[in-house]
């Protein structure tokens, strides 16, 4: 048996300003902090006592996430600049109007994951997408059995991919949506070694803060 719990990490100060995010290194707001405890409740009981090995962006928002989690758990993280969102460059920490006026809109057929939204210093999916792959790569090489994996927004679909087997360049095509501070649940049936999609975009705990 393998479970990763895949968290979005929750609400973080260029939420509540209108900014991109990305790689502008935003933190948790009051109300993401205490998000951030329902995020840990919620997952230490669904470990029962078991104890995980957790993973995170090294973002802000994502890391402080990450170590609230890991202080309810009793264990330390590992941080991960792979499972960053994407980055927008010039964009990041600007309105999201600057960005909306001047992204070039994927489109519906042909080349998205290379796709170039004309914004300058912007990474494009296809770089996002080989981000995620080889992180969750290097999760996997670990046989432990719980793992948590702290990131953004962005990245949970590439990881949906890579733990489902997708190729890469089908992933163009697909989208997970996930809220902040969701968990999504991943497992691996210890019986014909299956890896499923359990749960996704769970927020139920969140009523909590």
């Amino acid at each position: 048996m393998r479970n990763i719990f895949v968290v979005v990490h929750p609400e973080a100060s260029h939420h509540t300003d209108g900014l991109v995010g990305g790689w502008f290194d935003s933190g948790l707001t009051e109300l993401g902090t205490r998000q951030a405890g329902a995020i840990a409740r919620a997952l230490a009981d669904r470990l029962d006592g078991r104890k995980p090995e957790i993973f995170s962006s090294d973002l802000s928002r994502a890391r402080r996430t990450a170590e609230v989690v890991a202080a309810r758990a009793n264990t330390s993280i590992t941080t991960d600049p792979d499972l960053r969102e994407k980055s927008f460059g010039e964009a990041e920490g600007k309105p999201k109007e600057w960005l909306r006026a001047r992204s070039v809109p994927l489109p519906d057929v042909g080349e998205r994951l290379r796709h170039d939204e004309g914004i300058p210093g912007a990474e494009t999916r296809m770089q996002l997408a080989e981000r995620c792959y080889r992180a969750l790569a290097r999760i996997l090489e670990s046989p432990v059995e719980d793992q948590i994996v702290v990131t953004h927004g962005g990245p949970v679909t590439l990881l949906i991919a890579a733990w489902i087997g997708m190729p890469i360049e089908a992933a163009g095509r697909v989208q997970f949506p996930c809220a902040s501070g969701s968990i999504t649940t991943l497992r691996k049936d210890p019986r014909n070694f299956s890896h499923q999609l359990v749960q996704l975009n769970d927020v139920g705990h969140l009523l909590q803060a």
